[in-house]
């Protein structure tokens, strides 16, 4: 299996969304990751052939996918950021919906939807009207529709949004399962979703591919290093403008901090091992704040 996009550049007038792109991925998980603007949907739109590239071309096993056509179409599920519903439907209408307009015989889509709602842990709400449904139970119903197909490409847009922890962590957990023998690709700015579950990550700023591989390889590709330290209150406005700081926590006797610093940064200051929040800090530069990526993570400051 080998999906690869070659030279893939998508431009909206005067704005150039996806520029130069070229990869190869094969069967496993890939983590598309960056912030808000870096191009992430619109080069899975591109992937899902919603968008045509304005320049490259996007193939699988050699054929241009867009030539393709439905043949293509017939091993790809999408879960969009925002996918539609009708709110009166049940789960298991919904459903049946779905695999009717994808082709799917009656007693096929039965069958599949049945194991599906089993698969996504939805069976005892099937009969539950969509509207009454919270987000994670939404979501699974989302990813269950895109598998209806039991597709060979598995594109994922932001499918952890609005959820809380343990609905996350259940949904992370979900698509470790169903990446057996296909290729999924999750695209998240949350970088907890993919640290866990990805073959490889790749990190995307400004519309390029900036870097990719798997958390190890990443963390050799930056100078800086993770030290946490203890400090007094009077102490973090001057250390927060001399380095990236990924996290603070204030505690009783003063404040822990986290920071990334090729040297270390204050007496006392202990080195950890890199995360991968750590490593995306470091690429995404002055773009995003730790203060911003603390709050993707749904932490208090």
């Amino acid at each position: 299996m080998e999906l690869r996009l070659e030279h893939v550049k998508k431009k909206f007038q005067d704005n150039v969304a996806v520029d130069d792109v070229s990869y190869t991925l094969h069967s496993g998980v890939y983590g598309l990751l960056g912030v808000n603007g870096a191009g992430k949907t619109t080069l899975m739109r591109m992937i899902c052939t919603l968008l045509q590239p304005t320049e490259g071309r996007i193939t699988f096993g050699g054929r241009d996918i867009f030539e393709m056509g439905g043949m293509y179409r017939k091993i790809l599920g999408y879960l969009p950021q925002d996918f539609g519903f009708y709110p009166d439907f049940t789960v298991q209408d919904y459903l049946m919906y779905v695999a009717s307009i994808k082709g799917l015989r009656p007693v096929v889509a039965k069958k599949r939807v049945n194991e599906l709602l089993t698969q996504v842990g939805l069976e005892r709400v099937k009969n539950r009207k969509m509207k009454r449904c919270s987000g994670g139970m939404k979501r699974r119903a989302g990813i269950a529709q895109a598998m209806l197909n039991d597709p060979a490409i598995l594109v994922l847009d932001e499918p952890t949004a609005g959820l809380d922890p343990s609905e996350r962590i259940r949904f992370r957990n979900l698509i470790a399962e169903l990446a057996a023998e296909r290729l999924v690709l999750l695209s998240t700015h949350i970088v907890s979703d993919v640290e866990y579950i990805a073959n490889e990550i790749i990190l995307m700023q400004d519309g390029r591919i900036s870097n990719s591989g798997t958390v190890a390889e990443l963390a050799e590709t930056v100078s800086e290093r993770a030290w946490s330290c203890l400090v007094p209150q009077s102490m973090v406005a001057s250390l927060e403008r001399q380095y990236r700081i990924s996290n603070i926590k204030t505690v009783t006797d003063g404040v822990e901090l986290r920071i990334l610093s090729r040297e270390q940064p204050c007496s006392g200051a202990v080195l950890e091992p890199m995360t991968l929040e750590d490593i995306f800090l470091c690429h995404v530069g002055d773009t995003v704040t730790s203060a911003e990526i603390a709050s993707h993570e749904g932490r208090k400051r």
